[in-house]
């Protein structure tokens, strides 16, 4: 599949990904739950790169990040485009806002 036929969604996904994985790899404090947040953030490229994702594995990825990096406010733009993201898969959760 090339990157025309992708499907938006998916384009939007990666693109999210791949800045929030950026911002971490940028920053410079170490935090407890730095790992979890690395390995989901890999899951949720793997799965957007295989095609369109299972829902629930997404907002399972998304919750473990969440809670992963939820406290360190400079990630919290990257996590926010993430979230964007996954919403499109399915709406949000909780609504908006």
């Amino acid at each position: 599949m090339t990157s025309g036929d992708e499907d938006p969604r998916v384009t939007e996904l990666r693109s999210a990904v791949s800045g929030l994985r950026r911002r971490l790899a940028a920053h410079p404090a170490d935090f407890a739950d730095r790992t979890i947040a690395e390995e989901e953030l890999a899951a949720l490229d793997a799965m957007a790169v295989a095609g369109i994702p299972e829902i629930p594995r997404l907002r399972r990825s998304l919750l473990l990040i969440a809670g992963a990096i939820g406290s360190v406010s400079a990630l919290s733009p990257g996590l926010s485009e993430v979230r964007r993201a996954v919403d499109l898969f399915g709406g949000s959760v909780r609504g908006e806002g």
